[in-house]
């Protein structure tokens, strides 16, 4: 551990590790509060800040609770790091440490689980598709989710195209009034060079048809299976991605660990 040294010989905080910390963290800070404002930007449109009883009744998954997760846990840690290393605080660097090793375990333990348990992860998964399929036109941004994902895999519904039969605007039922009656979104449709503006219509009645003409117009794979062929595809981009993220992690750790141990060292007397 290396110290600025004075004439006195007294040991001070390294002045590179304090700012180190600080530049580290303020870009978290930053990134956590452009987070929020996405998130309460986000809901404001929906009205659901005017009415906050919008949140229990939301029959899909509302990928700005991810936004707000995401910005409140980056916020708070971007703000305990880059006051803990201005104002030289144990407490909020200690804060600082246990939460990013919390979350550097927490990551492991769900990698783990996720390769012991691949079978009950794939079927955990396929439910959690299907039940935001029915909440797929109460929730716009969970639409334009649902649409991103299958349009960026060629996909249609969790495992096949009858997926969409359990949404009520979807299903096939002879009671069913909408004009999507056994259709499935534009997301699912082919895609068409010819066109330069999406046909939004383009799934209207498609499940009407007989089986073997839907491969004409939309696709016919189901999004999980999608999902699984890209995996393989790109592990080395995952894992990449993985081991960014980790050393990121550390390299909070170290620097917080670095900063507690020097400021204990001052408040001690220690003498060279």
């Amino acid at each position: 551990m290396h110290y600025y040294r004075y004439k006195n010989k007294n040991p001070e905080v390294s002045c590179c590790y304090k700012y180190l910390m600080f530049s580290y963290n303020i870009v978290f800070w930053f990134v956590g509060a452009a987070f929020l404002g996405i998130g309460f930007w986000a809901w404001s449109e929906k009205g659901v800040l005017s009415d906050l009883s919008q949140v229990t009744r939301q029959n899909g998954f509302d990928p700005v609770w991810v936004v707000l997760v995401v910005g409140t846990v980056t916020f708070v840690l971007g703000f305990a790091g880059c006051v803990g290393a201005l104002r030289e605080n144990i407490c909020m660097l200690k804060f600082f440490c246990g939460v990013i090793g919390v979350i550097f375990f927490l990551e492991l333990t769900a990698g783990v689980l996720a390769f012991v348990f691949q079978d009950t992860l794939r079927e955990w998964i396929s439910d959690f598709f299907l039940t935001n399929v029915k909440g797929y036109r109460d929730d716009i941004d969970l639409q334009n989710l649902i649409d991103s994902l299958q349009r960026t895999n060629q996909c249609c519904g969790a495992q096949n195209p009858n997926d969409w039969n359990t949404n009520n605007y979807f299903n096939c039922t002879d009671d069913n009034p909408s004009r999507e009656r056994c259709g499935v979104p534009f997301s699912c449709c082919l895609a068409d060079p010819a066109q330069t503006v999406m046909n939004t219509q383009c799934g209207y009645d498609v499940r009407a048809r007989p089986e073997r003409e839907w491969n004409t117009v939309i696709h016919v794979k189901g999004c999980i299976p999608a999902l699984e062929g890209w995996l393989p595809r790109n592990l080395y981009i995952v894992a990449g991605v993985f081991i960014i993220i980790s050393l990121l992690q550390m390299l909070g750790i170290f620097l917080a660990r670095t900063l507690i141990g020097d400021i204990e060292m001052v408040n001690s007397g220690f003498r060279y």
